[in-house]
């Protein structure tokens, strides 16, 4: 099993951590899963021995109207189906700050689009302030993005 309710989970990377593994935690909607997602989950878990995912719930996508088009549950298996990633969990809160906080992930990873640490929500600036704290290394991937927003909109709306 890879799905896991996010304490749980919490648990289960505490025994992994004392084990000396090292923890990687990506974080997002992952709303259209595409290949830049799995190139991003492939690269995030050479960082590491575990690759956790962690999906941002449906009353908390901030993507606009209509979004997301997958819920929660279809997003979490998806990703859960991916051969890299060893855990996914649903995300309690808004932001990933708090997820952070209860995970403690060894590293925290990003795409490459937010290397500058901007986003239009702010919410980056935020995860960097408490991964820093906490001791996690924040790191970015180099791979192909794509917009799962732009995609829908291109493709299919």
């Amino acid at each position: 099993m890879k799905i896991y309710k996010i304490h749980d989970l919490a648990e289960t990377l505490i025994r992994l951590k004392s084990e000396g593994k090292t923890i990687v935690l990506c974080h997002g909607c992952f709303d259209l899963m595409h290949p830049g997602h799995i190139k991003h989950f492939q690269s995030a878990k050479k960082m590491g021995d575990i690759l956790v995912v962690t999906v941002t719930p449906d009353r908390f996508v901030d993507k606009g109207p209509g979004r997301p088009v997958f819920n929660e549950t279809l997003r979490s298996e998806s990703i859960a189906a991916l051969e890299c990633v060893n855990y996914v969990a649903i995300n309690e809160w808004k932001t990933a700050e708090e997820t952070l906080t209860l995970l403690k992930p060894t590293i925290y990873v990003k795409g490459q689009e937010f290397k500058n640490l901007e986003d239009k929500t702010g919410k980056i600036q935020k995860e960097y302030t408490i991964a820093k704290e906490m001791g996690a290394e924040l790191r970015f991937t180099e791979e192909i993005v794509f917009s799962s927003t732009q995609l829908l909109k291109q493709y299919f709306i």
